[in-house]
């Protein structure tokens, strides 16, 4: 019973030997105490890892071929083709809008001058019949009786003298000056149309001009002749029951009655100079202004209104 005992005190080395269950806290690692997980009330506030710094991305590569000269090529011609189609439809329409511009211009342009040409038309038989009246009053006055004149020389020397509206022609611009002075012209691509414009704006400055020198020689030479010796009798007769001189004096013309006209200071007649102041007055005034400027008028009206006749298919 004692021998354990006695081992243990026979091995001096078996007290110092240490034991290999205990170690020494500088031979082992503290034991950790064990992790617990704290209860998450808020989940958001939990930082998040980004997936791309977590995660290795792979992107594929795709291949491409090379686009070959046939490519761009093409490519150009289509977009060539788009712009060019652009363009065109735009011309189109631009002409279009001027197209209808211009024969709305060109309608009410074609109105005007064929009201004016007829208005002409009527001022020139009111010259021719002016100029045949002052004929007749210039071969009177040469030898004829002057104390008691006829029917005709009354109705004549209204129509040669006294009347001075139905010779005046006074043509419309509004239409003219609206295309000349707004470019409206450019919507007119024929040349001979642009061309006779230009010319029927002279032949308009030069019938105003013209007729304004007719009424300076009216003033200085005829209207002293109608001041001195008009019957102012026989004119009021002709506006009885309130009738304008020309209606009465159309009434006179086409009726049997005869109003007597008789001038006034006949003492004061010098058939001579009344004579020659009557010849140049119709040879050089009102003669030569229908000749030569209301006819070129005339002209120039027609070429126009044929052309548009012609361009904008008018009536």
């Amino acid at each position: 019973m004692e021998e354990p005992h006695k081992n243990s005190a026979q091995d001096p080395d078996a007290e110092k030997q240490p034991n290999e269950d205990s170690a020494t806290p500088s031979d082992t690692a503290p034991e950790e105490p064990p992790v617990t997980i704290p209860p998450v009330n808020n989940p958001e506030a939990i930082p998040q890892v980004p997936l791309e710094n977590s995660m290795e991305v792979h992107h594929h590569t795709h291949s491409h071929g090379k686009k070959n000269w046939k490519s761009y090529i093409w490519e150009f011609l289509m977009l060539f083709l788009a712009v060019f189609c652009g363009f065109l439809a735009e011309y189109q329409l631009e002409h279009k809008i001027e197209r209808d511009r211009a024969k709305e211009l060109a309608r009410s342009f074609y109105t005007e001058l064929k009201n004016d040409s007829v208005t002409a038309g009527i001022k020139v038989q009111n010259r021719l019949k002016q100029e045949a009246a002052l004929m007749y009053m210039i071969r009177y006055f040469q030898d004829s009786n002057l104390t008691s004149v006829p029917k005709q020389f009354a109705i004549n020397f209204e129509y040669g003298i006294s009347f001075l509206s139905p010779s005046q022609f006074e043509p419309r611009t509004i239409m003219l000056d609206q295309l000349r002075n707004s470019g409206s012209l450019r919507y007119f691509k024929n040349e001979e149309f642009q061309r006779l414009t230009g010319e029927l704006t002279v032949a308009i400055k030069n019938i105003y001009h013209r007729q304004d020198l007719e009424n300076d020689n009216r003033q200085l030479y005829i209207n002293p002749i109608v001041i001195r010796h008009y019957d102012y009798v026989f004119d009021a007769e002709l506006k009885r029951d309130g009738k304008s001189i020309f209606e009465g004096l159309e009434e006179y013309e086409r009726s049997d009655r005869v109003i007597n006209f008789n001038l006034n200071n006949l003492d004061q007649v010098d058939r001579e100079s009344i004579v020659s102041l009557l010849y140049f007055f119709k040879e050089n005034v009102v003669s030569s202004t229908r000749k030569t400027h209301i006819q070129k008028y005339i002209e120039v009206n027609t070429a126009l209104l044929k052309i548009l006749r012609s361009e904008f298919d008018l009536d």
